[in-house]
C-alpha cells in the first residue's frame, strides 16, 4: 500500500501545489490590474502562468523524485535527474524571455499612448523590437551553456576551451566579421534613430516601407507588395533616402510640357478647383509656374503638398491626370505640337555656295565655277 500511495503523494502534490501556485499568482494580477488601469503591465504579466507552473512543478519533482521508492525510479535516478533538470532550465529560460518580453511590451503601450508623436512611438517600437531579440538570445545562450554544463564530460571540456578561448575567439572574429559588423549595425540603428519600423525610404532605387528590423537584416515593403531584403550594414554604410525623417508631411511636383500658347493662368485657376476636390491634399501649399522654356516648349511645374508618401503619389497622379484631360478638351492648342512638312532647299546658286560644289580648280591654281548640283527636293 505504502508503495502505491507515496508516488500518488509525490507527484500528487507537486500537481495541487503546482496548481494553487499559479491559480494564486493569477489572481494577485487580476487585482492589480483592476486597481492600476493606467498600466498594462499586471494584466499582461498573466502571460508568465504556463511558464511559471512548469518551473514550480519540475524543481518540486527535482526535489521529491527518488521519495517515491519506486524500483525503476532508484534504477534511473541519475538519467531521471538529468532530464528534470534540463527541463528545469529551459522552463526557468522560457519564464525569463516571457517576463522580461512582457516588461518591453507593457513599457512600449505605456508609451504609444502617452505619446502623440508618431516618429518617436515607431523610434521606440524598433528599440523594443530589438531589445527584445537581444534578451532572447542572451538568455538562450546561457540556457544551452547551463544545459551543457549538467554534463560531467562538458565540464572537463569547458575547461579546456577556456584555456584556448583567447585563440578561438580571434578565429570566431574573422571568420565571422561579416555577421559581427551586421550585429553591431543592428544595434546602431536602434539606438541611433537612424531608420525606424514604418519609415517609408527609397534604397537601391526601390520606394517601399520598413516593414521589420532584426539584428543582421532589414526588410523593405514595396509600394507592389514585394519584400526586399538588405542586410542592416548596408544602411550604415550606403547612403538612402528616409522620406519619414523629421515629419512624414511630403511636398511633391508635377511637370507639364506644353507649347508657348499654353494658358497659364487658366491652368492656375484649375488647379485650385481640381485640388479642392482630392481628399488626399492636405491644404497646406500648392502653385504652378512656369520653370523654364525651350525653342519648342516650356516647362510648367505643379506644387502641392500632403500628409504622407502615400497621400502625395495619389494627389501627384491626380493633378497631373486631371490637368492633361482639361488642357485637351478645353485648351488642345496648348499641347506640344510637332512640325513634320517637308524641307525646301534653297536656289541652285546658294545650295552650291553653301556646299562648296560651286568652285572647280583649274590648271593654273584659279577656280572656275563648277555645274550646279540638281535639286532633288529632299534635304
Amino acid at each position: 500500500m505504502e508503495s502505491v500511495l507515496r508516488p500518488l503523494i509525490v507527484i500528487g502534490g507537486s500537481v495541487v501545489v503546482t496548481l494553487l501556485a499559479g491559480w494564486a499568482v493569477d489572481l494577485l494580477l487580476r487585482r492589480a490590474d483592476s486597481r492600476h488601469h493606467e498600466t498594462p503591465l499586471w494584466g499582461l504579466l498573466r502571460r508568465c502562468r504556463p511558464p511559471l507552473q512548469v518551473v514550480i512543478i519540475t524543481a518540486l519533482l527535482r526535489g521529491s523524485y527518488r521519495q517515491t521508492k519506486i524500483d525503476w525510479v532508484w534504477e534511473h535516478r541519475a538519467g531521471i535527474g538529468q532530464a528534470l533538470s534540463l527541463v528545469l532550465i529551459g522552463a526557468s529560460a522560457w519564464l525569463v524571455v516571457r517576463a522580461a518580453a512582457t516588461v518591453v511590451e507593457a513599457s512600449y503601450a505605456r508609451y504609444a499612448t502617452s505619446t502623440r508623436d508618431p516618429a518617436r512611438v515607431r523610434r521606440v517600437r524598433t528599440q523594443v523590437t530589438l531589445i527584445q531579440r537581444v534578451v532572447i538570445a542572451v538568455v538562450t545562450v546561457v540556457a544551452i551553456a547551463a544545459m551543457l554544463l549538467t554534463f560531467p564530460p562538458m565540464r572537463g571540456v569547458g575547461t579546456s576551451m577556456l584555456a584556448s578561448a583567447g585563440l578561438l575567439g580571434i578565429v570566431a572574429g574573422v571568420a565571422a566579421q561579416s555577421t559581427l559588423g551586421n550585429l553591431f549595425a543592428g544595434l546602431q540603428i536602434a539606438f541611433g534613430d537612424m531608420v525606424r519600423i514604418g519609415d517609408t525610404v527609397v534604397v537601391d532605387g526601390e520606394w517601399g516601407t520598413i516593414d521589420e528590423i532584426t539584428l543582421t537584416f532589414l526588410a523593405v515593403r514595396t509600394w507592389d507588395e514585394r519584400r526586399i531584403t538588405m542586410p542592416v550594414s548596408y544602411f550604415t554604410s550606403q547612403p538612402f533616402e528616409n522620406w519619414s525623417r523629421g515629419g512624414v508631411q511630403m511636398t511633391g511636383t508635377v511637370y507639364f510640357h506644353l507649347d508657348h500658347s499654353a494658358p497659364v493662368a487658366a491652368m492656375r485657376k484649375k488647379l485650385r478647383d481640381i485640388l479642392g476636390d482630392i481628399a488626399a491634399w492636405d491644404g497646406r501649399d500648392w502653385s504652378l509656374a512656369v520653370t523654364d522654356t525651350t525653342p519648342s516648349t516650356i516647362q510648367v511645374r505643379a506644387v502641392v503638398t500632403a500628409k504622407d508618401a502615400d497621400d502625395i503619389w495619389t494627389v501627384r497622379c491626380a493633378v497631373r491626370e486631371q490637368l492633361i484631360g482639361w488642357l485637351r478638351d478645353h485648351h488642345p492648342y496648348a499641347l506640344p505640337r510637332i512640325a513634320t512638312s517637308p524641307a525646301a532647299l534653297p536656289p541652285g546658286e546658294q545650295w552650291a555656295e553653301l556646299t562648296g560644289a560651286g568652285v572647280r580648280p583649274r590648271r593654273n591654281g584659279t577656280s572656275s565655277p563648277a555645274e550646279p548640283a540638281p535639286r532633288t527636293g529632299r534635304g
